[in-house]
């Protein structure tokens, strides 16, 4: 019952957000983006200050009251807004949005780096209210930027701290933004454009299948975002003080999601300028205001990142990041040139193999983007801009494939980098974002299509004939049918993975023994019989995050002699056996005489005494 009512309060206040920025003309289709970024960045401030607690309860106590406050004044001053109307997209939104979110609710996280930063970070700021020190030891990756982390601590705060609720968190987040890529469409009342943006949101998540929904990592939070910045130049192109405070809304907010940002900002970033110089009559005074513009906008985006990096380096005299850029540097100065060039070739043939899921993207783009420009442009006799899309992207990708490989030589030690660790995962995000800016431009090219061009005399007559109504509702249905199905597929993929990883790790520590969420530095070993687990250090993580201790240990070896084992096992507090270990067992027998197979236990000099 607290869950609910807390969610209420989050939700009522999170409104009171989107009723105000839609009152100074934020579009409604990117206004509930835009104050969960908001409230991202007052938060942000708090949190640099110490006041994380503070800051929760400040940011949403304000939006209930702005909601009950344009409550009122629509009673009695009939400010109200206007109302947009219900379009297809919005059933098609909510209805897969709450299945979705289901799921998410009842998802345990499994994936490695939710347990080696981005979960550890939530609960961290959760139960401790405050940004990580330099005597946190239990936050290891220290120059990470906390955006989405401050976004799903607010969320716990009222709903209560779980693994569902911090992916549901996320995924409001997700599709808060996904709602902006409608803002594009030319007339929203239009099913079959309607329906390819539903598709194209759909078919998103086949690119995101290395990370899924039931994880908290950003690679899909990234381009989500960045495509909300887009459309939302634009929407604003025509309101400078708007586009300028978008932008910067949306520079700050990237940059504190993950240092690799950079290239999506870059992107914003020429975009903007390009909307800048291209959407007024031009008169000398804008060769002056036009760089203004710009650079203060750009400037005001950057501020918060900036005041992050002083704030890692003042903080943490070495932060992990930066030990591990100089020990790759000076490995990289120690690479012979052979080496590089294995790097090199391994990394062509694989974003030229039809197996790579990044490259089927690429080439689907292409390949729709260069037909509809074709069969427009010779059947239609219409001009339109899709082969430019087209080349524009490619060069996006080719970019991003460069950018990729650097670091793959510059800041990867070689054993990683020869097998192009997370190439999929970082590829996704460049699909997935040049996916969106081609679906949002077809549509928009598929709408001047129409027989019917005055969106007013638009309904079941506005046909140049019978056979393309009847070739409209049909392609309509198919296309509706696929948008439903797919994200549908994704609904059940999460569930289905969520099954089969019903004996991994983190479920296994679930059942022997409840998590703890006071931050300690007791000792704990972890028992593990995976070896794997232990050596990528999984195990320990895991370990870490579940018992909320900086010194959470993972060992699977235990071939010693009961006179080292009872000096090891005493040089811990407890014991965390998740899954039976035969050595482990049998050397508790001949030194405790005990016997002992799974389960928390306090190390004692009697011996092993269970926790419960």
């Amino acid at each position: 019952m607290s869950n609910w009512i807390g969610f209420i309060l989050y939700a009522v206040g999170l409104l009171g957000y989107i009723s105000t920025v839609r009152r100074i003309g934020v579009s409604p289709y990117l206004a509930w983006i835009t104050s969960m970024l908001i409230q991202i960045l007052i938060l942000y401030g708090f949190a640099m200050t110490g006041w994380l607690n503070l800051g929760i309860k400040f940011v949403t106590y304000l939006g209930i009251a702005l909601s009950i406050l344009w409550f009122v004044m629509g009673l009695f001053r009939k400010a109200q807004l206007k109302f947009e109307g219900i379009h297809l997209f919005d059933f098609w939104m909510i209805g897969l949005g709450i299945a979705t979110g289901q799921v998410l609710w009842n998802s345990p996280l499994v994936h490695y780096d939710n347990f080696s930063h981005w979960a550890v970070m939530v609960k961290f700021m959760t139960f401790t209210g405050h940004l990580p020190g330099a005597a946190d030891k239990l936050i290891s990756f220290t120059s990470y930027p906390p955006a989405t982390a401050l976004f799903i601590t607010q969320f716990v705060h009222w709903v209560g701290f779980s693994d569902g609720a911090m992916l549901v968190a996320q995924f409001i987040l997700i599709w808060g933004a996904a709602y902006s890529i409608f803002a594009g469409l030319r007339d929203r009342s239009r099913a079959l454009t309607s329906f390819i943006l539903c598709f194209a949101l759909a078919i998103s998540f086949v690119f995101n299948i290395a990370i899924r929904l039931n994880n908290l990592l950003v690679d899909y939070v990234l381009p989500i975002i960045t495509i909300a910045a887009l459309v939302g130049i634009y929407v604003y192109r025509k309101k400078p003080i708007l586009l300028c405070s978008h932008v910067a809304i949306f520079v700050a907010s990237l940059l504190l999601v993950k240092n690799s940002a950079t290239f999506f900002v870059i992107m914003i970033a020429i975009f903007f300028l390009y909307t800048l110089i291209t959407n007024h009559h031009w008169k000398w005074q804008r060769l002056i205001t036009v760089p203004i513009q710009f650079v203060i906008t750009l400037g005001v985006g950057y501020l918060p990142f900036a005041w992050w990096n002083q704030h890692v380096k003042s903080t943490f005299t070495v932060s992990k990041h930066q030990i591990s850029t100089q020990a790759y540097s000076k490995q990289l100065n120690g690479e012979s040139h052979q080496a590089l060039l294995k790097i090199a070739h391994k990394f062509i043939e694989q974003i030229t193999s039809l197996n790579s899921l990044s490259t089927k993207g690429i080439i689907m783009i292409n390949v729709v983007l260069i037909a509809t420009w074709l069969v427009v442009r010779i059947y239609k006799h219409q001009r339109n801009n899709l082969l430019g899309i087209a080349l524009l992207l490619d060069f996006v990708f080719i970019t991003y494939y460069i950018s990729l490989f650097g670091m793959y030589i510059l800041s990867m030690p070689y054993a990683e980098a020869i097998l192009l660790d997370g190439f999929e995962r970082y590829m996704a995000s460049t699909v997935i974002l040049n996916l969106f800016i081609a679906a949002i431009c077809l549509v928009r090219v598929l709408d001047k299509l129409q027989f019917e061009q005055n969106f007013q005399k638009r309904n079941t007559q506005a046909f140049k004939s019978a056979a393309t109504k009847n070739m409209y509702q049909v392609t309509t249905l198919v296309v509706g049918f696929f948008a439903i199905t797919m994200m549908y597929s994704e609904v059940t993929g999460t569930k289905f993975s969520n099954e089969m990883n019903h004996n991994t790790l983190p479920l296994q520590m679930k059942r022997i023994s409840k998590p703890w969420n006071h931050l300690n530095h007791n000792k704990i070993l972890i028992v593990d019989p995976e070896l794997v687990d232990v050596n990528d250090y999984y195990a320990g993580y895991v370990g870490r995050y579940y018992y909320f201790t900086d010194n959470a240990i993972g060992q699977e070896n235990f071939m010693m002699t009961p006179k080292a084992f009872k000096q090891a096992i005493e040089g811990y507090q407890y014991v965390a056996i998740p899954e039976t270990h035969r050595t482990f067992t049998v050397l508790t027998e001949k030194v405790f005489h005990q016997h002992v197979v799974t389960g928390l236990f306090k190390v004692t000099k009697q011996g092993l005494v269970r926790m419960h």
